[in-house]
């Protein structure tokens, strides 16, 4: 019996227009910036426009990704709200993949957006085995110090009734053809914000440590510490960290070159050092286990791993020469490719949008027992 898993963070799944960059230059869409719009009503209405305008092609391609994917547990990250979930599966993937993801979970959590974590699931599995939710747990609600006697040298960023999670750490036991499974879906802090002299990386990642250590924490407590690794649990979602990177060094026009960096510090040490979970991405070519491109200019460019299905040493195990799939279709043009991985892109893909999302589905199929 084979089940396939993956995780797709969709890229501002809303349901809600954002006006604050009428006050806010920084919140202000680049293609607005082009005209002089003086009356906040003016300023509304264009917004408006642009946006629903655009949705519809970048949500076609979200599904296009999902339905090459081909999942039947889809992890998913940055969704407004179970409406903004069920219009998208409705009028996008219902029309690519048919009667799928009707089991569908999501947990308002604390992101200052409304971003949220959520979980679709199709009934059975392609080869006919029941997909059965037994609980769902939030862990939302989990503070620095509910955590701090069971985490030695663990310092709040603030205070220490701050939520530990910036989004959630959503837990869902599930029966597949009557095996155990256990996925955890995050989407830890992201790496935005100079602070103190220091890159946004650096300077956010205490708080992705911290995100990390309570998921150990949740699991570990969940199955026992001597018995965690015989457990089936996976880790699912977007990490906002990675412990390597591929540098992209040129332009368009002299042409690239691509340098793997490894061992670099990183908040998902706490998962990997010990052999408590293990990352089925490293069985991948060093230049190709990316999921995202980022760039800010010809100076700054790499390409990296944020997207994770973390795997028990159980299912690691049994699953040996199981490798993922990435879903690159969806990229944009403007995504710098290494020689031997350019694929074809979904129609109407543009130099930077519309996407798919400027992340990439991750998939594997998993044996289970």
């Amino acid at each position: 019996m084979s089940l396939r898993l993956a995780t797709f963070n969709v890229e501002n799944l809303m349901t809600r227009f954002d006006f604050t960059g009428f006050r806010n230059q920084l919140r202000q869409d680049r293609v607005m910036k082009l005209f002089e719009i003086k009356d906040e009503r003016a300023y509304e209405a264009l917004e408006s426009a642009r946006v629903v305008a655009s949705t519809d092609d970048t949500r076609q391609l979200s599904a296009l990704a999902i339905a090459d994917a081909d999942a039947d547990i889809l992890c998913l990250q940055e969704i407004d709200n179970m409406e903004a979930l069920s219009a998208f599966e409705y009028g996008y993937l219902f029309r690519m993949v048919g009667n799928g993801y009707r089991q569908k979970y999501l947990v308002e959590g604390n992101d200052s957006r409304g971003i949220d974590v959520g979980v679709v699931m199709r009934e059975e599995t392609r080869d006919g085995q029941k997909i059965e939710l037994v609980d769902i747990k939030s862990h939302a609600a989990l503070t620095y110090r509910d955590l701090k006697p069971f985490v030695p040298g663990l310092v709040s960023p603030n205070s220490e009734d701050d939520k530990i999670f910036k989004r959630d750490c959503l837990e869902l036991d599930l029966r597949i053809g009557g095996q155990p499974l256990t996925l955890y879906v995050v989407h830890l802090k992201s790496m935005s914000g100079n602070r103190d002299g220091l890159d946004g990386r650096t300077s956010t990642m205490p708080i992705r440590q911290a995100e990390v250590s309570a998921v150990r924490h949740i699991i570990e407590n969940r199955f026992g510490r001597d018995r965690t690794a015989a457990m089936n649990f996976a880790i699912c979602g977007d990490m906002n960290d990675y412990q390597e990177r591929v540098d992209v060094i040129g332009s368009r026009r002299l042409g690239y070159r691509f340098e793997h960096r490894a061992d670099l510090p990183s908040a998902l040490d706490g998962l990997s050092h010990d052999g408590f979970a293990e990352n089925p991405m490293l069985r991948r070519d060093p230049l190709d286990r990316w999921t995202l491109y980022h760039a800010r200019g010809p100076e700054e460019q790499h390409l990296c791993q944020l997207d994770y299905i973390w795997l028990s040493p159980a299912l690691s195990r049994l699953n040996a020469t199981r490798v993922p799939e990435i879903i690159r279709a969806g990229q944009p043009f403007r995504t710098v490719f290494p020689p031997g991985q350019e694929v074809e892109r979904f129609p109407r893909i543009g130099w930077d949008r519309p996407k798919a999302s400027d992340h990439c589905p991750i998939v594997i199929t998993l044996d289970l027992k």
